[in-house]
């Protein structure tokens, strides 16, 4: 195996001396993304859910909400940021705002499908064992929809940690401030550790929202192919 060439060897070292020196600046942007995806996602899904369940009780209310929410998504994040600074100032709060709405389109569409996609036959024996529509709902079609709604929950947080870095344009904070400041000075290292970094933030939520679905469906008493960490739990709860 040959060695690393002079070049790539020079821009490793480069990274990792970025990474040295600006340590601290980078767990406290880290952590600023975090938040505001944490803060966006806690608003999100509870309005994307309820607005999925809404659309299950008439078909053309659903089209016209999934229509408004795929409007959203068309709509480029810089624009929709200059629509909201004048009424939520410049700073974290309209980037809240924007990704809560751009969270919606894939949060509605798959909660709606998720619960009118159940078998017409689990429907046919809690209506038969006297439950109402509302009990349906808790009992039956939101346990069985959570695999899918899960998964829109998990595309909308992958696509939000990307556009939260632009929200950095507007004072917003969050790992984005170093790619605007790499891309202003050229710094090289500056904007690829930053990215690997947002990266790796995409990651490290796409697995917790595995690991809180598998939870979810372990405590319905869901039979579900184990991973290692699931297993440590079951053991535990054992």
């Amino acid at each position: 195996m040959e060695p690393p060439t002079p070049v790539v060897s020079g821009q490793l070292v480069a990274y990792w001396e970025f990474i040295v020196e600006n340590f601290s600046q980078l767990l406290f942007r880290t952590g600023e993304h975090a938040e505001i995806i944490s803060i966006a996602i806690a608003i999100a899904v509870p309005i994307g859910v309820g607005l999925g369940i809404l659309c299950t009780f008439d078909d053309r209310l659903a089209t016209v909400v999934i229509w408004l929410a795929g409007i959203m998504m068309t709509i480029p994040s810089i624009a929709l940021f200059g629509i909201l600074i004048p009424y939520f100032g410049i700073g974290a709060e309209p980037v809240i705002v924007a990704l809560v709405l751009y969270s919606q389109l894939p949060v509605i569409r798959n909660t709606y499908v998720g619960l009118t996609d159940i078998e017409p036959a689990a429907l046919e024996a809690g209506r038969a064992m006297g439950m109402t529509r509302l009990q349906l709902l808790r009992k039956v079609q939101l346990p069985k929809a959570l695999p899918v709604i899960m998964a829109g929950v998990r595309n909308s947080v992958v696509i939000l940690i990307g556009i939260a870095a632009i929200g950095a344009f507007i004072g917003a904070g969050g790992l984005g401030t170093f790619i605007f400041d790499g891309i202003a000075r050229a710094d090289v290292p500056m904007i690829v550790v930053a990215t690997i970094i947002l990266s790796a933030l995409a990651l490290l939520f796409d697995y917790g929202f595995g690991v809180t679905e598998q939870l979810f469906r372990l405590r319905n008493g869901e039979e579900i192919e184990p991973s290692r960490l699931t297993r440590v739990i079951q053991r535990v709860r054992a």
